[in-house]
């Protein structure tokens, strides 16, 4: 029941830990087919410019010479057909896709790139104008910040993935031993650090993108929203992951996988809890069989003590049982 208790009690961290991998490998996945509503919808972030041509609400923004400008570098890129109505954005690629009854259909997504971050002027096909200097200085330092955090962000992803996956082949091995579930929390508390870094890495900079699109762009009817799905499975993947170190830890201290059958220290020779085993020493007396037994009497009936009445012993026969000293 050792080995069997032992396999139970990682059983739980074990099965936490693939789940946190599962949750990461989803993140990964985001973007990967055009034609998998699920990978396509697990976006960090969606810009929507499916209303753009709306009439643009210019007189809230200053600078109305400069905004006009930018719409007429905008309305230049939808007229060649570089602008599209949605565009998802996930850890290394974007998709993009037309409305379709009010919901997007996606049609095309990007190559994947390590350390991706989405450059709208490159996207949405506005190189050859001068549209970026353009920019309301919030913005550019928006996507100046983006772009840097990014690459942190991209690493912070791939470290944890990595880890989480280090971390599941050293748990095999707490199968055997205390120690073994020892190194796997060592190994579980690196993953689950950069974990959490990742998410909040992550729901920071894409809040704080959302909030500059919002703001700046929103009287060009271009709006921005938070992909859900992908940040929820980003904390499912911390909260599983935060679960299976706190019961590695726990698996440190129990479930020693010892076997309790068998002998040991303190058990008997018959396996029993409290045996006590005698053991001879020297100089001991052992009682010898009686030279007044009858032949034939055989060597358990001496050794019990079988009684034989004494005969013919008369005045010789002795008050004292007869032993042998002997050095055992």
């Amino acid at each position: 029941m050792g080995k069997l208790g032992r396999f139970a009690c990682i059983f739980v961290p074990m099965g936490l830990t693939i789940a946190s991998l599962i949750c990461l490998l989803l993140v990964f996945l985001g973007g990967l087919n055009k034609g998998s509503s699920v990978q396509t919808g697990l976006y960090f972030m969606q810009a929507d410019l499916s209303e753009f041509t709306a009439n643009p609400d210019l007189d809230v923004v200053d600078g109305t010479d400069l905004d006009n400008t930018l719409l007429s570098a905008f309305e230049s890129a939808q007229a060649d057909d570089d602008l599209k109505d949605y565009y998802n954005i996930y850890i290394w690629n974007y998709c993009s896709g037309e409305e379709n009854n009010g919901s997007p259909d996606i049609d095309y997504c990007s190559p994947r790139k390590a350390s991706f971050w989405f450059n709208p002027v490159a996207v949405w096909g506005l190189e050859n104008t001068n549209v970026e200097q353009l920019f309301p200085d919030e913005l550019q330092k928006g996507l100046d910040t983006y772009e840097k955090v990014a690459k942190w962000m991209f690493a912070a992803y791939s470290i944890s993935f990595f880890i989480t996956v280090g971390e599941i082949v050293v748990g095999l091995f707490a199968i055997c031993s205390r120690w073994g579930s020892f190194v796997t929390t060592i190994v579980s508390t690196a993953s689950s650090i950069m974990t959490l870094a990742a998410a909040i890495t992550s729901t920071a900079l894409y809040g704080a993108l959302v909030g500059t699109f919002e703001s700046v762009l929103k009287p060009y009817k271009i709006h921005a929203s938070l992909g859900r799905s992908s940040l929820s499975v980003v904390w499912l993947a911390v909260g599983f992951s935060w679960a299976a170190g706190l019961f590695w830890l726990f698996s440190t201290c129990c479930c020693s996988g010892r076997s309790s059958g068998g002998k040991g220290k303190g058990r008997g020779g018959d396996g029993k809890r409290g045996g006590v085993t005698a053991e001879k020493t020297p100089y001991a007396y052992e009682r010898i069989g009686s030279p007044f037994l009858p032949e034939g009497a055989n060597r358990s009936q001496q050794h019990h003590g079988a009684e034989v009445p004494l005969q013919n012993m008369g005045q010789q026969a002795s008050a004292y049982e007869p032993f042998r000293h002997e050095r055992v």
